[in-house]
């Protein structure tokens, strides 16, 4: 390498913590700034009742089926309770967080000064995309294992009947209501599609749903400990959405309704082609 292309690497390494430092406070001051400038006004959902009729399902579940499904789940076949395991772990929240924090490293010591119009518009995608998976799949699981430490609901393992709850036990056997699994698949599957409605009920809802009853199968888990988890990630994921339509990243606000994803959210570089020249009706009337 030579002296000049040394320099000119190591006065780069010199500028990244200033740059990290200043693109950290640019978006802070971003989102400070436009929650100031734009009212609380979040769409019109009728969460007093979804909450009620989630809560009425859970409940049922866990008094009529939960009992059913822990006499039956000792005559599952043991191909159908393997194939739960390959597939079970894939509920964790680190195949979610972990890709997206290390997406941040890069990012946040961009220049985006330099960048084309294009291709900063590709990063601020990437990157509000990135956030809104950690805020969503971040929120869902606090709010899990507040919930699960404050039940204490023991798994199906200990063999302690359907209504042992013991609060306050920090035990990751007294840790089963709700799901933190089926938490993250309902984060998931209520990120894509919000974010990509025509196809994602019909592809990752199916995967998801597959995922989030492996933690039954395997025995973690009651069907009310998922059920309640699957929905909690969903809630939590939509007040996440509510909340970037509000910043105005990725989604645009609605009086009534989900929020919806702007047209501007690419995660991938657009190219126009260049215009045609306009069609001559007479050519031969500009012949010489």
């Amino acid at each position: 390498m030579s002296i000049d292309r040394r320099a000119s690497v190591l006065e780069l390494l010199r500028k990244l913590p200033a740059r990290s430092v200043g693109n950290l406070q640019q978006t802070v001051a971003i989102a400070r700034s436009r929650f100031a400038r734009r009212p609380a006004n979040y769409s019109r959902i009728p969460w007093p009742a979804l909450v009620a009729a989630y809560l009425l399902l859970t409940v049922a579940v866990m008094v009529f089926v939960d009992g059913v499904f822990v006499s039956w789940r000792a005559h599952l076949p043991s191909g159908l309770v393997a194939f739960a395991k390959a597939f079970t772990n894939f509920g964790l929240g680190g195949w979610f967080l972990i890709p997206s924090l290390l997406l941040f490293v890069p990012v946040n010591l961009l220049d985006w000064q330099a960048l084309s119009r294009r291709w900063r518009m590709v990063a601020y995608n990437w990157t509000c995309f990135a956030f809104f998976v950690v805020s969503a799949i971040g929120l869902s699981g606090l709010t899990v294992t507040v919930l699960k430490y404050a039940f204490g609901r023991g798994r199906p393992a200990l063999d302690i009947g359907l209504f042992s709850f013991h609060p306050l036990k920090f035990d990751p056997y007294f840790a089963s209501f709700p799901s933190g699994h089926a938490a993250n698949m309902g984060a998931a599957a209520a990120m894509v599609m919000l974010l990509f409605p025509s196809w994602g009920k019909y592809v990752v809802l199916p995967i998801t749903v597959w995922i989030a009853v492996t933690r039954i199968v395997v025995g973690a888990h009651f069907p009310s400990d998922t059920i309640a988890g699957f929905g909690l990630g969903v809630g939590c994921t939509v007040v996440t959405a509510l909340i970037f339509a509000r910043l105005g990243f990725i989604f645009r606000h609605t009086a009534a309704g989900l929020p919806i994803r702007k047209k501007t959210f690419r995660l991938r570089a657009t190219w126009r082609k260049p215009a045609s020249p306009p069609r001559m009706l007479f050519p031969e009337a500009t012949s010489p």
